[in-house]
């Protein structure tokens, strides 16, 4: 999906229902371990983490896309600062944009892209990157009910 593609997919659905938050997802990064929300339709990873006051340090979201291509992620109505890991098919980490800060100033918030072709995106409270020391190349391992590249 394109850029722009994406990023009016994402302001044309900004009032869609929010992700999975069952709490009982999890992934594994640098020997941390996140619950994550999944966000795994055009309508939840428009959302997001829009509108959201806080999420707690052992909390973040996971987007899966489905092909692995160039991402771009934006900060719209997005109230808290963020780190944004982008992850190929075999979850590997192959770019990252962190302390991304929030944005309101609508569809004119700027983009953060992925430089390199990417299938999952992890959005973590910003400074996590920084204190699990990430290098790309690290891997990030599902729990049970995570849905995996073919």
């Amino acid at each position: 999906m394109s850029l722009l593609r994406s990023l009016l997919l994402v302001s044309l659905l900004a009032l869609a229902g929010c992700a999975s938050a069952d709490g009982r997802h999890w992934v594994e990064l640098a020997g941390s371990r996140y619950q994550v929300e999944l966000a795994q339709n055009d309508e939840d990873r428009a959302r997001g983490l829009m509108f959201r006051d806080q999420m707690d340090t052992e909390h973040g979201m996971l987007f899966i896309h489905d092909r692995e291509e160039p991402q771009a992620y934006w900060m719209k109505n997005t109230k808290i600062a963020l780190d944004i890991l982008y992850f190929d098919s075999q979850r590997r980490l192959v770019s990252q944009q962190r302390d991304v800060p929030p944005c309101s100033a609508g569809d004119r918030c700027p983009p953060y892209p992925s430089f390199k072709p990417a299938r999952y995106v992890l959005e973590l409270n910003a400074g996590q990157a920084e204190k699990l020391k990430l290098q790309d190349g690290a891997e990030l391992t599902f729990g049970p009910g995570i849905p995996k590249a073919d």
